[in-house]
């Protein structure tokens, strides 16, 4: 049985390998993304955070206080992934876990002083990752607006 698939009869293209690695979306979007990720380490080095840590404080610097749900959800984090992040990021001093005074099974994560300034510092991650990636706002702005259309058929899929 091919893997190949033939031109439609309107089109003179040669035939498509269906398998070939550079037809597949999973490859190109996990290349982008280890690539993406790998541009942001240097520049999160200095303030002392990982990209999963970057992203938790994102969510943290949209609005604070945030239970771990509503963190997880943000995120789309599993609990058993976002703990360590913010087990870490409390022992660094960025934030505090504390029990819900609503509900005693919830706990709330909370930015310390010292994670509220590191905003500050953080606000010259984009332009440098923008810088690196030598594209403009309007292309990233169009390529993320791309994939959370996937990140949406994915979860209307799954």
């Amino acid at each position: 049985m091919s893997t190949e698939t033939s031109a439609s009869p309107e089109t003179s293209a040669a035939p498509v390998d269906l398998l070939a690695l550079e037809n597949q979306v999973c490859f190109a979007l996990a290349v982008a993304a280890r690539g993406v990720i790998g541009l942001y380490r240097p520049i999160l080095e200095p303030l002392g955070l990982t990209h999963p840590q970057y992203l938790v404080m994102l969510a943290l610097w949209e609005r604070d206080p945030r239970t771990v749900r509503d963190l997880g959800d943000a995120l789309q984090l599993e609990p058993a992934t976002l703990s360590p992040l913010l087990k870490r990021l409390e022992a660094q001093g960025h934030l505090t876990r504390t029990r819900s005074a609503r509900d005693e099974r919830a706990l709330d994560v909370t930015l310390t002083d010292t994670g509220r300034r590191l905003r500050e510092q953080a606000l010259g991650i984009p332009p440098q990752v923008v810088d690196k990636l030598g594209m403009s706002l309007a292309q990233l702005g169009s390529l993320r607006d791309r994939l959370s259309e996937v990140i949406a058929a994915v979860q209307h899929a799954g």
